[in-house]
């Protein structure tokens, strides 16, 4: 039950990261609402479960003689590939792709360490 409740935890603060890039960047957009925002972050994380780990893999080379920039191109070409799966989200283009999951990935990891730690220790909140 607590790895059911982990990934529930983790799936909610996806939707609310790729719900406020959405908002701050204007070429992503959520078509559908609520429910919609939560099928883009479950094709999001299913994306980045599977096709994630073999597309580094693929590139290791290349984000290695890059110190690791190449990675932000894979996770761009992850988001653009969970804008092609799902009719609920539209991103303008690459470099919006780029910018949008940069700022994924910043929100969800901010996120899951503060949440995290309140979570664990309520006399913080």
């Amino acid at each position: 039950m607590r790895f059911l409740g982990r990934l529930l935890f983790s799936w909610l603060v996806l939707a609310v990261a790729i719900a406020l890039t959405a908002g701050l960047l204007p070429g992503i957009e959520i078509h559908g609402g609520f429910f919609a925002l939560l099928r883009v972050a479950v094709v999001f994380a299913l994306v980045n479960t599977f096709l994630g780990p073999i597309l580094r893999l693929l590139s290791a080379p290349i984000i290695i003689l890059t110190l690791g920039l190449f990675a932000l191109v894979v996770n761009a070409l992850l988001f653009l590939l969970t804008d092609w799966l799902t009719d609920s989200l539209s991103v303008d283009g690459f470099l919006t792709a780029l910018l949008g999951a940069l700022l994924i990935s910043v929100v969800d990891g901010l996120l899951e360490v503060v949440l995290e730690r309140r979570y664990r220790d309520p006399a913080r909140a």
